[in-house]
Formats: C-alpha cells, structure tokens, sequence
C-alpha cells in the first residue's frame, strides 16, 4: 500500500466570490492550501477553510503571495527581501488570527516559481516561515518544486517537502509549462486519476514530449480554480483509493 499527499489551493476568495467550489475540494484532500490575503482571501474566507478543515479532518498550509490582489499573484513584485519577508510574516499572521493550526507553508504563483531560482526571495521567506516555527516550537514545512527555496528553508532548520502537479503539463527537464502555451494545463479526469496513480507506483510522469521523468514528491497538488477541480479530484481520490493508496497529510 501507497501512501500520498493530496492538496489543492483553497479559500481563494476574491472580493467576497469563492473562485472554488471548497465544501465538495476539502472532502476528498488531506491537505488545504489556504490563501491568506495576498493573491486572495480575506478574514471570513480564512475563518471557513478553517472549519472546514476541522469537518474533514484536513491539515491546513499557508498560502502566501505577493501582495497582488488584481493580479491574483501571477505576477511577480519588485520587493525587497525585508518587504517581502514583512508581507509574507503578515499573511501567516492574518491566517493564525482566523485561528488557523497551520502545518506547512505553500507559496503561490509567481512567488512559488520565483523561489526556485531567486535566492533573496526564497531567504525571505524561509526566514517568514522561520519565525512561525519559532513561535509555535515546531517545525513548520514548506511546500514547493525543488530549487534554491529548499536549500534556504533547510538552512533554517526546517524541512522541505516537494510536490508534483497532476493538472499541469511538464517539460522533460522537470518544469511546468507556462499557463497560456500548449500543454499547460490537464482536464481529462481519467488522464489526471492515472497520472496519479502510476506517480504512486513508480514515480514518474508524462511529459509534453510523451516522455516520462522521475519526480520525487510527497505531495500531489490538483488547482481548486479551475472548473474542472472538483471531478477531477474526485476522481483522482477515487482512483488512489480503488488501488490501495492511503490519502494522509505528512504534517
């Protein structure tokens, strides 16, 4: 028997309109990506997803951005490393205060794909995050795709924990392929489910190339924005399911 992380980005709430449908997502993950105010997000939608976490029985992870709500964090900043150390301490603080036991970190968007190779913003954070583990005496994991952001978070005492993408097409050298190109996003439920099956078995996904890579992950994300989020999650957690693999947060 398997055992995988399944997560999805939630709470996502834009000017008071979920762009999720997050009762039907928190019931088949074991771990909650939850904005906190940066990309989206506010004080009642943090409040929910942490009701909802406790119904389900589903850990919550922070999901910080740069402060870019008209953007919804797909953009990336021109901040110092102090600025963005500052947002982000403010963003993890905002989903404490909704009263939030947040396990893991998970930057968003363009943050998340910054900290692979800038190694002032992947400092930033992990010194954030940092903090957070100092307050609550734990450690406090952070999520992502191997780069620089791991080499800063380990510097710090904390682990690293990389994730695979089941809705998103990859390069044979292990990237995403940008949203917008061919290839960037997967919809087919029955093609996501097997990605995730055979990631559990043998480690590996398909690339845009029709090759297979090896990808070494503990978590395996599904977006919540996108229309097809909810079948494709299910089916996802259906399939890991019928083959035996144990859904469980890592934290």
């Amino acid at each position: 028997m398997g055992v995988i992380d399944l997560n999805a980005d939630l709470g996502e709430t834009v000017e008071g309109v979920p762009t999720a449908d997050d009762e039907a997502l928190f019931a088949v993950v074991s771990s909650a990506n939850v904005a906190c105010g940066g990309h989206a997000g506010d004080a009642a939608s943090m409040a929910a997803s942490v009701e909802r976490a406790a119904r389900f029985a589903v850990a919550i992870g922070a999901h910080p951005s740069y402060p870019d709500l008209a953007g919804f964090g797909r953009r990336k900043i021109a901040m110092s490393a102090a600025e963005l150390r500052s947002t982000i301490t403010e963003q993890l603080a905002a989903l404490a205060r909704a009263g939030a036991d947040i396990r893991y970190v998970k930057p968003h968007g363009a943050l998340y794909h910054a900290v692979m190779t800038d190694a002032d913003h992947a400092d930033a954070i992990a010194a954030a995050v940092a903090d957070l583990a100092a307050q609550l005496g734990r450690d406090v994991p952070v999520l992502g795709m191997p780069g620089v952001i791991a080499v800063a978070v380990e510097s710090m005492g904390l682990s690293f924990v990389p994730e695979a993408f089941l809705d998103r097409g990859y390069r044979g050298d292990g990237t995403l392929v940008p949203r917008g190109e061919p290839g960037a996003l997967e919809t087919d439920a029955a093609t996501v489910s097997a990605r995730a099956v055979r990631f559990v078995r043998e480690g590996i996904v398909e690339t845009v190339e029709g090759t297979a890579i090896e990808l070494g992950a503990a978590s395996l994300c599904v977006h919540g924005d996108s229309p097809e989020s909810v079948a494709l999650a299910r089916a996802v957690r259906a399939a890991l399911d019928a083959d035996g693999v144990e859904v469980r947060a890592p934290w």
